[in-house]
């Protein structure tokens, strides 16, 4: 009786807790961070950083991000802990603290949509030979550690948010793939380029750890955690590995190591063709007419997916190969399957528009009644369009099929409930972009793949009724796939396009604006 009175006092305790100060204690410290970071003042940064690791309220919100807010939050370590009630997440945030040291990680593997590679060798890191449709492994930390990476991911975030480059997007706070796409939108959509479209080599699992901790040069308490973590080896069905390169996939604190990583390509682009006018001779070397602006390479970055732009086809052959040798600095290369130059509008010898992100890129030649401007009013005889890819279409086409077969015996409402949100996410994902046909044309599409539903449900002699019984047409709803009571499914056209505006500069939650 004392025991469970006990519990339902931690429990309240944990509810009672208030987050609205929490966070508000939590985000006035990373601003200072952020600002001092800035101002290049390191010393500040350190103390602040320091301090926010030991604060309650800190240590609060990482066990609350890791045991209650992430979707993986129900996914077991090798502890096979996989939730902890109230009152062990108040005894997590009591024991808190950065010691060095690191539990392995789990190691598990889901597919990759839409890669269709060649199986690797085996190796010491991949012991398992790979099926042709590639996996990604995912390493699992255990709940402590999973909230320890919180914890620090809390104070390096706001330090590292004010020297990351502004067209970096992937995995940071306030930014998506739908900025970058509006990105390349803003600096293509008045002028033709060429385009490096590249990916990097199994990024995560090679990245040099001496180089990574000492890019990252934070203080020592940090650092010989850090380092634990990336030398804390993985366990595959039951067999220890040790981790020698790389950061595992599925850690909390992996994704900003990776940013840490990459960060710095921009601007190694940027001292190697700086801003200047062209000579006679850089002319006729890079093909760009003389006494005009030489402007450096674009880049654009979302993890370890980026894509290069320039008016000149060398300059961007040059930048392949830089890029090549400063990624190797830090135990990376290149992917020679997926890297590829391409041109925003097509040349005659390489291929018109690029794939990014799940979109497509490309610019059309039109009539002049039709054309973008240039900024002088000129008719530049082209327009730039972004729609889904084809093989994001035809994926999520898969998606719909494979979910109306999975569930043909449930009733109407059932299938329903599992199709709407996966529409819904597809459709908001491609919402700022040309996709209003792309969406009635995954609605002809889903209509079919229903009406097959309704047919092998139906017998014989009822055929002829399937469209009234599941369609509201003869309700006077038109074609609207609708259960009796009125619970209709979301269609992809139900989504309105919304464009959105280009982030500004380097603009970030923590500047406080």
């Amino acid at each position: 009786m004392t025991n469970t009175s006990e519990i339902t006092t931690v429990e309240m305790k944990w509810r009672d807790v208030n987050w609205k100060s929490v966070n508000r204690a939590v985000f006035r410290l990373q601003k200072r961070i952020y600002k001092a970071s800035q101002g290049g003042d390191i010393k500040t940064v350190r103390k602040l950083q320091k301090l926010l690791v030991k604060s309650k309220s800190a240590k609060l919100i990482a066990v609350r991000k890791v045991t209650q807010d992430n979707t993986d939050k129900n996914t077991p370590g090798i502890d096979g802990v996989a939730k902890i009630a109230p009152n062990q997440r108040l005894e997590l945030v009591q024991n808190l603290k950065f010691d060095g040291k690191a539990k392995p990680v789990r190691r598990i593997e889901i597919p990759k949509p839409g890669k269709k590679e060649k199986a690797d060798a085996p190796s010491a890191r991949f012991p398992r030979q790979r099926s042709a449709h590639q996996e990604r492994p995912l390493g699992i930390p255990v709940m402590e550690d999973r909230a320890k990476q919180a914890l620090a991911k809390l104070a390096l975030e706001p330090e590292w948010e004010a020297k990351f480059e502004a067209n970096s997007y992937g995995f940071r706070p306030g930014k998506s793939a739908k900025d970058a796409i509006a990105a390349i939108y803003s600096d293509i959509n008045k002028m033709s380029y060429y385009v490096l479209d590249a990916d990097i080599e199994k990024c995560f699992d090679q990245i040099n750890h001496k180089r990574l901790l000492n890019k990252l040069n934070t203080y020592p308490g940090m650092r010989r955690q850090i380092k634990a973590w990336l030398k804390s080896g993985v366990i595959e069905q039951d067999v220890f590995y040790k981790t020698e390169s790389g950061t595992p996939q599925g850690g909390v604190i992996s994704p900003l190591l990776a940013n840490i990583a990459l960060h710095g390509m921009q601007e190694a682009l940027h001292d190697a063709f700086p801003k200047k006018y062209t000579t006679k001779a850089m002319a006729q070397m890079y093909g760009i007419r003389p006494d005009i602006l030489f402007n450096p390479p674009l880049f654009h970055r979302y993890a370890d997916d980026f894509v290069i732009l320039h008016k000149s086809k060398k300059v961007i052959e040059e930048c392949r190969e830089l890029i090549n040798d400063w990624l190797n600095l830090m135990g990376l290369k290149l992917k020679d399957s997926k890297t590829r130059i391409a041109h925003t509008l097509g040349d005659g010898k390489v291929q018109p528009g690029f794939d990014y992100l799940g979109f497509n890129v490309r610019q059309y030649p039109v009539k002049d009644i039709n054309s973008a401007t240039d900024r002088r009013g000129n008719k530049l005889g082209f327009k730039t369009l972004i729609k889904p890819s084809k093989e994001a279409i035809k994926r999520h086409t898969k998606v719909l099929k494979q979910t109306i077969r999975q569930y043909r015996n449930a009733p109407q409402e059932k299938l329903i409930e599992k199709l709407t949100p996966k529409i819904r996410r597809w459709s908001n994902y491609y919402d700022s972009v040309v996709s209003s046909r792309v969406f009635g044309k995954l609605d002809n599409i889903l209509y079919h793949q229903l009406l097959r539903w309704g047919y092998y449900r139906a017998p014989m002699q009822e055929k002829k009724h399937t469209v009234n019984r599941y369609w509201g047409v003869d309700r006077g709803l038109g074609w609207v796939f609708i259960t009796p009571d009125g619970k209709q499914l979301r269609r992809h056209k139900d989504t309105p396009i919304k464009r959105v505006i280009r982030l500004k500069g380097q603009k970030s939650p923590y500047d406080g604006d």
